[in-house]
């Protein structure tokens, strides 16, 4: 391990670059995974690391020294002073352990399956949360649109909480292009007379899910796309979900009738 001590170290600028710039992500085809928890799933899953930084703190740590033991002898790894770590860190509160890797590009073709098509979610932590909801629903790939934030940007890693490992995601789609392809149901969410119940409908079926922006909701071109408009049932005067809770109400919902063969 190397110790790294003066905050001019060209290596160290570079890590504090990918933890803080959007821009050096692109321009470098890297990104930062923060604490060990992702760090632990990075390795299960594989992911070929190119360097790992720890704080002095951190090293004491017995998991975090666990995972150091894990990490490829082809991995860089690098120790820093607890204030200079704080300085790199992607979050407000350092985890200990920082890994730099190149994002997972998608192995799989967009083939079918359920898909969750996600229209310019620009806030890290519900874009994470609708990740880490859809990996777990077993969705089979996510589409992000232009507008979209970074997929694989430290905050949106975070809230994913490894389902960035799990999930192939392909960004900067056209929604409309790639759904030209799809075999399934397009379903949007949307409060119309005419939009049927979730609980009433029969979801055993593959299913491309349209969810908006946090403000805006789907652009007009996406929703009128959809084959069917649904509403989650809420009791009287309640206010709408949010984007990352009304996607889990629906692809539970489809999982649970999945599981149960195409019981309502």
């Amino acid at each position: 391990m190397k110790a790294v001590s003066s905050r001019d170290n060209p290596r160290l600028k570079r890590l504090r670059g990918l933890s803080q710039s959007a821009k050096d992500r692109r321009q470098q085809g890297l990104t930062v995974l923060d604490g060990p928890h992702l760090l632990c799933t990075a390795l299960d899953a594989g992911v070929g690391l190119a360097e790992v930084w720890v704080s002095e703190s951190g090293i004491a740590r017995p998991e975090i020294e666990s995972l150091l033991r894990r990490c490829p002898d082809t991995v860089e790894t690098f120790s820093l002073p607890d204030p200079l770590f704080s300085q790199a860190s992607p979050v407000d509160s350092p985890s200990g352990v920082l890994a730099v890797f190149a994002p997972v590009q998608p192995l799989r073709t967009l083939d079918n399956g359920n898909w969750l098509i996600l229209d310019r979610v620009q806030d890290p932590g519900n874009l994470g949360t609708l990740l880490r909801t859809a990996a777990a629903a077993g969705i089979a790939h996510a589409l992000l649109t232009p507008g979209c934030a970074q997929a694989w940007s430290p905050r949106v890693l975070r809230a994913g909480m490894g389902a960035h490992f799990m999930l192939p995601i392909h960004e900067q789609v056209d929604a409309m292009a790639a759904l030209n392809a799809f075999g399934g149901e397009v379903i949007a969410t949307g409060l119309m007379p005419s939009a049927s119940s979730l609980y009433e409908i029969d979801l055993a079926h593959d299913v491309a899910w349209l969810f908006g922006a946090e403000g805006e909701g789907l652009s007009a071109p996406l929703f009128a796309r959809a084959d069917r408009i649904v509403t989650i049932p809420m009791i009287p005067g309640c206010e709408s979900l949010n984007v990352g809770a009304a996607a889990a109400v629906c692809l539970f919902e489809q999982y649970r009738q999945q599981r149960a063969g195409g019981s309502r």
